[in-house]
């Protein structure tokens, strides 16, 4: 007897949801809204700090088609909340879930729309391991910390020019210590 055909959304979905488990992404919750089903999760986000939405949790439902991820999925908030890119209904209303089709009218470019390889980052993470790469995931992680170098020595390429002997200039003479008025506008 021959098994039944599994489409390939529900592996893609199977996959993605046990990276998301495995690895949650800091201030997003998702969970299947019905254990048998993997085309409907519920997902809750926590207001980021410092932001409008500080302290808030927002629940949403994301629904994947069956052609996923050759089609969008879409994405509901359940919990009533304002933003430009939502509807009262809390339909989510941005580029990148809709549909890849060609619509003139509507003023995106079709890079801006649904795409079905824009989840390729998570496979690159494969690819790091071997290079013995720590991919940051974090801004503080991301930001390249670097120390001044010293200055040469033996170079008079920074300050030789500007003092001489050791000495410093006077205060007085400087740029920033004269008490002059170059307003263009005289005392009285």
């Amino acid at each position: 007897m021959a098994r039944p055909l599994v489409p390939s959304s529900q592996k893609a979905l199977l996959l993605e949801l046990k990276g998301l488990q495995e690895e949650p992404v800091d201030g997003f919750r998702v969970t299947l809204v019905d254990e048998g089903y993997l085309y409907n999760w519920e997902v809750a986000i926590f207001g980021p700090p410092n932001t409008y939405y500080e302290g808030g949790y927002f629940k949403a439902r994301l629904k994947f088609p069956i052609d996923y991820p050759y089609s969008p999925p879409a994405f509901r908030f359940l919990t009533k909340m304002w933003h430009p890119n939502i509807y009262e209904t809390g339909d989510v209303c941005i580029s990148i879930l809709h549909p890849p089709v060609d619509d003139p009218q509507s003023g995106e470019l079709p890079s801006e729309r649904w795409n079905p390889t824009q989840n390729q980052v998570l496979g690159t993470k494969v690819d790091a391991e071997p290079d013995g790469v720590k991919v940051p995931t974090t801004l503080a992680e991301y930001c390249v910390k670097t120390k001044a170098p010293a200055p040469d020595e033996g170079s008079d390429l920074f300050y030789d020019d500007y003092y001489e002997d050791g000495e410093v200039e006077d205060e007085a003479d400087s740029c920033f210590g004269d008490d002059e008025d170059d307003s263009g506008v005289e005392e009285s």
